[in-house]
């Protein structure tokens, strides 16, 4: 959660659009968004100069000495943040508006790719050099008090255990400003939760990736730092490995053309020269992927309900329902490959509901998929935004069975405090999840009373397939001695005597005082 002084940076920089006449909560998001991402641009081109360098490979840096900007030529180098800033005001928006905002436009040369796509839309909106110079200084402050936070977490926790994603957060009370002005409201995944996703699946060099609720692009990005951390050979010097990573890997679609560009954005700013993402209704008769991904990371939209003339006709034959949340878990099964996983986020009424269709679900998951684990998250882990409780449910498209037994986990801490505040708290399941979940061959001896265990797929079916924790957590009672009837009476009576001596005691005082 953002507090203290950055949310007054924050705050102060939402001031100045709205008092420069920027009023619609959207257009100020999408600038700020575009002026982050230029930030963004000049130090990720610095860290990867730095790291081509360690790896002893080259690379062309995007601020080039001569940058082609339709029929003229100019200096790249005066594009980068850390140059312009230093303009006066009417120099700076005359660079920004004429040089750097079609630089970033253009950056693609290839007019299919995603971000050429979706950066068309884009406008620089920003009406004076005043207020851009006020932009520009306020964001400095912001992104220096966001390097001395996040040098303060690195020196308070370990770095493998990254908890406070500062700026994850700072995008995230952006978001809040749509939401709380009823406009196109978005609360994104947080970071550690998709990191700990990312974790448990594993990604790989030739996996095909895809979340078909797009949003920033969170689960996507994530999943690629995850590769260049793991698989930096594969990735920096294989060179087929690399062109699937830059152009083959990375699918992702949404319907809100905002996110499509925010998270294009992202996934650039984190190195992914060409993903593929779409302007798509994922559940519609339009999305023609089926059997296509080896990899879905997805936190799908909760309590929506469609039309069934609206939602594809393959995945009512599986459960009828209008339902939102059941809808996307049957999808992924269509979109994944046979041998392909899914780690998705799911509404806790998913794991439980009476209905046909959730019945029918829960079922097809379990005898014709193979259903590996059911992680229960506490109802605090989307505070503020939302309240609802959640799960995780790790499975393998197989088409033909292979569930042995399913894993639960009862998570009952993340590493931040469960209420609206979210602030940094010692108890964190996380790294033990992660643990537990690789060696879960270790994990069939444990008892119901603890906090993960094993539960045979033919108990699940006996149950109605009910995938909640609840069902068959047992819970340990410990036999509490009472001592006998006779020696708590006389306790009492003891307890009544001293109390009507003290009543007396202070009678008396009363007395004397009148």
């Amino acid at each position: 959660m953002i507090t203290g002084t950055l949310k007054n940076k924050i705050d102060n920089l939402w001031e100045i659009f709205w008092t420069g006449g920027l009023t619609n909560p959207l257009d100020v998001i999408e600038q700020m968004t575009y002026l982050m991402f230029i930030h963004d641009l000049d130090e990720a081109d610095d860290i990867h100069a730095k790291e081509s360098t360690m790896l002893g490979v080259p690379y062309q840096s995007i601020f080039a000495e001569e940058v082609q900007l339709g029929s003229r030529v100019v200096d790249g180098r005066q594009l980068k943040w850390s140059v312009f800033r230093d303009y006066p005001p009417e120099k700076m928006f005359a660079v920004v508006q004429e040089m750097v905002f079609p630089f970033i436009k253009n950056l693609h040369d290839q007019k299919d790719s995603a971000y050429s796509k979706y950066m068309q839309d884009a406008i620089f909106k920003i009406p004076t050099p005043l207020m851009l110079s006020k932009i520009v200084g306020t964001m400095d402050d912001l992104y220096a008090q966001i390097k001395q936070r996040e040098l303060e977490t690195h020196q308070k926790e370990n770095k493998d255990n990254e908890g406070d994603d500062i700026r994850g957060d700072v995008y995230e009370y952006l978001l809040s400003k749509l939401s709380n002005s009823g406009v196109n409201g978005q609360f994104r995944t947080p970071r550690h939760i998709i990191k700990m996703m990312v974790a448990l699946v594993e990604p790989k060099p030739d996996d095909v990736i895809c979340d078909p609720a797009f949003g920033t692009a969170g689960f996507l990005f994530e999943t690629a730092d995850y590769l260049r951390k793991n698989y930096k050979e594969d990735i920096y010097y294989d060179k087929a490995k690399k062109y699937h990573y830059m152009n083959e890997m990375f699918h992702g679609y949404d319907m809100d053309r905002t996110m499509l560009r925010i998270g294009a954005m992202n996934m650039m700013t984190h190195g992914i020269e060409n993903p593929s993402i779409e302007y798509r209704d994922s559940l519609s008769d339009q999305n023609p992927d089926r059997d296509q991904y080896t990899l879905i990371l997805a936190n799908p939209p909760f309590k929506g309900s469609l039309d069934y003339d609206i939602v594809s006709t393959d995945l009512l034959k599986l459960c009828k329902t209008k339902k939102t949340e059941l809808l996307f878990v049957d999808l992924f099964i269509q979109m994944l490959k046979v041998g392909g996983r899914c780690a998705c986020i799911v509404p806790d009424g998913v794991l439980f509901g009476s209905s046909r269709a959730h019945k029918a679900l829960r079922k097809e998951l379990v005898e014709n998929q193979r259903l590996e684990a059911v992680i229960s998250m506490p109802s605090g882990v989307f505070k503020p935004y939302a309240g609802v409780s959640t799960g995780i449910l790790i499975f393998t498209k197989t088409e033909h069975g292979g569930t042995d037994d399913v894993w639960f986990y009862d998570m009952k801490a993340d590493g931040l405090s469960l209420d609206d505040k979210r602030a940094p708290v010692e108890d964190n399941d996380i790294p033990d999840i992660i643990e537990r979940f690789k060696h879960r061959d270790q994990e069939k001896t444990r008892k119901r009373t603890e906090q993960s265990f094993m539960v045979p797929k033919q108990e699940i079916a006996d149950n109605d397939y009910d995938l909640s924790i609840n069902r068959y957590k047992e819970i340990e009672y410990i036999p509490v001695e009472y001592p006998p009837t006779e020696e708590i009476l006389a306790d009492i009576r003891k307890l009544e005597k001293e109390i009507s001596s003290d009543l007396d005691e202070l009678e008396k005082l009363l007395n004397e005082k009148n």
